[in-house]
């Protein structure tokens, strides 16, 4: 009976699971995971787990039943220690040594730690997994000085929720810009002035230096000032777990290297999706993905070559955020170079804007505008050359301009 054994209990070792059982995979299944919990949902913990409006059983991607179903066993609170790529074989930190026939790697990523004085002391928080929201949220208090050092995703629906909640926020962001590694200027622009206008300070292009407080966090430096503060949350970004890949010999560049079948470009027994991978993008670039999408898509993708169906991986990505009374949905990837063609007016808080590169659409960034992004999806996915007029005018349908 071949065994097949998944390092990473996340979304997409949830999801290879059941694409490996509806494929009707029959041999063995083994599911570790390095947290407590089995997979969960990680995008709500910066949202509704944080403002209490989820409870942390609606985070589960699965019910225990599934996995017994599944007859998958499932090993939690266990971390993976090493591969042995010859023996074919993982060796876990509690002594456990599991076989394998083929090996697929989930391991996500981790915070990015910030590393300046003071950056130990208690009342300074990250965000990743669920243990982090359940020990921040009885911080959340009315009248709480909340300091978020990073203007990404995480800290500013961190600051959505905290403003909502009543509590005094203030952005700190190295950056001239918001989110300026996620979405281009006109969206930088229009998230800086929603969030002023719900009562968040920022200050941009401005480093935060260290911490200060005896014994617990009462304020930070940044700028050359001193800033006060009871709480703090850094979300300077993330790293690829691949530090178990790279010990065994496996190819790793900013991720785990897989082809676009997400088999190890190293070890044809080896396999991976998420966070952790490095892959070639439908354009041809070497990009490394940190969304749902691509952690659901790789996985599936993972596998069907696992069962001897590849199927190689050419989805186009998307993502989404939610802040305040907003939804932020992108589909593509842009680049410094493309044309931007703005759909709508964002003092209506409904508008969309789309990247056109070579004249087909590249990537669309669309707010509380679910049409301009669905049908913007399907032109990337096309690659048809639109017109820029068309795209601009809101009288006509986005269904029209399919």
């Amino acid at each position: 009976m071949e065994r097949f054994l998944i390092i990473g209990a996340g979304q997409a070792g949830a999801q290879a699971v059941a694409t490996l059982r509806a494929e009707g995979f029959a041999g063995a299944i083994t599911l570790v995971g390095d947290e407590p919990f089995a997979p969960y949902q990680r995008p709500p913990l910066s949202k509704a787990y944080l403002s209490g409006a989820m409870e942390r059983e609606r985070l589960f991607l699965k019910p225990e039943a599934f996995y017994r179903e599944a007859k998958c066993e499932v090993i939690l609170g266990v971390a993976a220690s090493a591969i042995d790529r010859a023996a074919k074989r993982v060796q876990l930190s509690d002594g456990q040594s599991l076989a394998y026939d083929k090996l697929l790697l989930t391991t996500g990523s981790r915070v990015r730690r910030f590393n300046v004085p003071g950056a130990d002391l208690p009342g300074i928080h990250y965000l990743r997994g669920i243990a982090d929201v359940d020990a921040i949220r009885p911080h959340f208090v009315s009248g709480g000085r909340l300091a978020v050092v990073g203007g990404g995703y995480i800290g500013l629906e961190v600051a959505a929720v905290a403003r909502k909640l009543g509590l005094e926020v203030t952005v700190f962001e190295a950056l001239d810009r918001l989110m300026a590694r996620a979405v281009s200027q006109q969206l930088s622009i229009f998230y800086e002035q929603v969030h002023r206008q719900a009562g968040v300070r920022f200050h941009l292009d401005t480093a935060v230096e260290g911490f200060e407080g005896a014994g617990r966090l009462e304020a930070l430096r940044a700028g050359g000032k001193r800033h006060d503060a009871d709480l703090a949350l850094i979300g300077i970004g993330i790293l690829p777990n691949v530090e178990l890949a790279l010990a065994a010999g496996v190819a790793c560049n900013d991720g785990i290297v897989v082809d676009r079948h997400c088999a190890s470009t190293d070890d044809p027994a080896i396999f991976a999706a998420g966070d952790c991978t490095q892959h070639t993008s439908r354009d041809g670039q070497s990009i490394r993905l940190e969304c749902v999408q691509n952690a659901i898509d790789q996985a599936k993708h993972a596998a069907l070559a696992m069962v001897g169906k590849p199927v190689a991986y050419r989805e186009v990505p998307w993502f989404w955020s939610d802040q305040y009374d907003l939804k932020l949905q992108i589909a593509g990837l842009a680049r410094p170079g493309d044309r931007l063609v703005i759909r709508g007016n964002p003092a209506s808080r409904k508008f969309a804007v789309f990247h056109l590169r070579e004249g087909a659409v590249a990537a669309v960034e669309a707010v509380n505008a679910a049409p301009e992004y669905l049908v913007g999806r399907k032109l990337i996915a096309e690659g048809r050359p639109v017109s820029p007029e068309r795209l601009a005018d809101s009288a006509i349908p986005m269904k029209n301009i399919l």
